[in-house]
């Protein structure tokens, strides 16, 4: 199951059934779980945990040290959840000291070629991030999140759950979840209707979400006064309360 000119540290943890490509390297304080495949030419630094029924295609590079002038050299770590599909040339790093040194992927992504997750970034789980996504340090991705190829997500910015951005989307704000954002910098652009439907969503629930569309985003009141709308004409719900606890968590503002 591995390959004899892979080089695998002595400290590193490959599972009996994972498969290990020609020419990987496994580093130090790495743990691969069951079923695992890594192809060919794959580099993966610790300490990295990567959960089981993963696939890693080539020349992607895993768990190297962060791309952050504040890193000297300290304990920083990723932890990559099960059934990940992760694709040529995608580099995600370990975290740093001041993000909390923990970059943490969910279960169940899809995260295709050129892919860059930088340092401390938290992905939720069924996301995908399309060819060449770029997520600066700090990134939050919430589930079942879609980003569009050759989207950048500016550092500490968030994407919420069921969010969906355009193709070469400029993401400087926090998208709130089920909605779309698109364009540089990118601007709401209405509700995440495909997107909610193939996930199971119902009739009242899309409708529940699209008067919260209306009511924030095409009212013209300002955030405060939006949400204020939002608990006076709209009965309470999960869905509401997700959506208006995400915007008032946001620290850099809104794409509206």
């Amino acid at each position: 199951m591995i390959h004899p000119t892979a080089i695998i540290d002595p400290s590193a943890t490959v599972h009996e059934r994972a498969k290990i490509g020609a020419y990987s390297c496994i580093g130090a304080n790495v743990e691969i779980g069951a079923d695992c495949e890594i192809l060919q030419h794959v580099v993966i630094e610790g300490p990295t945990k990567i959960g089981p029924r993963c696939r890693i295609f080539p020349f992607a590079s895993i768990g190297l040290e962060p791309q952050d002038k504040k890193f000297h050299g300290e304990v920083s770590y990723l932890s990559i959840g099960s059934d990940n599909l992760i694709r040529e040339n995608v580099t995600i790093h370990r975290g740093s000291e001041a993000g909390g040194a923990h970059t943490r992927i969910g279960d169940h992504n899809w995260i295709m070629a050129y892919v860059h997750i930088a340092h401390d970034c938290q992905v939720g789980s069924h996301t995908v991030l399309a060819n060449a996504t770029t997520l600066g340090g700090h990134v939050e991705i919430g589930n079942y999140a879609v980003l569009g190829g050759l989207t950048a997500v500016h550092q500490f910015c968030r994407v919420g759950d069921y969010a969906l951005t355009g193709g070469q989307s400029m993401i400087a704000q926090d998208v709130a979840p089920f909605m779309i954002a698109a364009g540089n910098r990118a601007k709401a652009a209405g509700l995440n209707f495909v997107g909610l439907e193939r996930n199971g969503f119902s009739k009242d629930q899309i409708e529940e979400l699209n008067k919260i569309y209306r009511l924030f985003f095409l009212s013209g009141l300002s955030k405060d006064h939006a949400l204020l709308k939002l608990e006076e004409e709209l009965e309470p719900s999960k869905i509401l309360k997700s959506f208006v606890d995400f915007i008032n968590q946001s620290q850099r503002g809104i794409v509206r």
